[in-house]
């Protein structure tokens, strides 16, 4: 991996839309370290779209709509959870500057959160950011069983429907790798971005509110 020091230096939100395109994203050491650091590792995970797994009992957790999916509700509420400690991590790599340049794209249109929520508790969720057909994996966190799962489902489901080419989860993670990501060079990922970036995919394509568990994974079953 390799990572460039950004220091005091100011990063605006359009340098950082600049950065996704060219590949490279933002990270720091912890939550309380003010400094960013540009990312670009030699081997890239992503999620292909077309071949994303869902195990047969998170299915059923789904199709249970034990969870209310909400899109773009709360998602300044979602970087914070992200950026919390958690079970089995002391600390995070969101820091201060991390949420507010975030918060500077959502209010683009350019960063979105996928929310579960359960007797109005916000208790899952994810958030990434969007450049042409291209979305960029950022953070999830959950507060009861399979809520972040919940979301990835629901937002591959939202990007599937609306002809995303990628779908960028930056590593390679045991949680992840239940869904079919795959790790892969940088140069083959440089390939895959670049066609991306030729689409425009359309994140509100099956409208702005959450779908339903059926609905998801029957957008899920459906080929090109």
């Amino acid at each position: 991996m390799t990572g460039i020091g950004t220091g005091g230096t100011d990063i605006t939100p359009g340098v950082l839309l600049k950065a996704y395109a060219c590949g490279i994203f933002p990270m720091a050491e912890s939550a309380g370290d003010n400094a960013l650091y540009w990312i670009d590792p030699e081997e890239r995970g992503v999620l292909p779209l077309e071949h994303f797994h869902v195990p047969k009992r998170l299915a059923r957790t789904v199709r249970s709509d034990r969870f209310e999916i909400r899109i773009d509700t709360a998602f300044m509420a979602v970087v914070a959870a992200c950026a919390a400690p958690g079970k089995g991590r002391s600390n995070t790599w969101i820091n201060g500057r991390i949420s507010r340049l975030y918060r500077a794209l959502f209010e683009l249109g350019h960063c979105h959160s996928v929310e579960v929520w359960r007797e109005n508790r916000l208790v899952g969720g994810l958030y990434g950011v969007q450049l042409a057909g291209a979305f960029f994996g950022e953070s999830m966190f959950s507060k009861e069983r399979d809520a972040s799962k919940v979301a990835l489902v629901h937002l591959v489901a939202r990007l599937k429907a609306g002809r995303f080419a990628l779908l960028d989860t930056q590593f390679v993670t045991d949680h992840l790798t239940q869904f079919g990501v795959t790790e892969i060079s940088r140069e083959a990922y440089h390939e895959k971005l670049e066609a991306a970036l030729r689409l425009q995919g359309d994140f509100f394509r099956l409208g702005v509110a959450g779908l339903s568990g059926a609905e998801a994974l029957q957008v899920l079953s459906q080929t090109s």
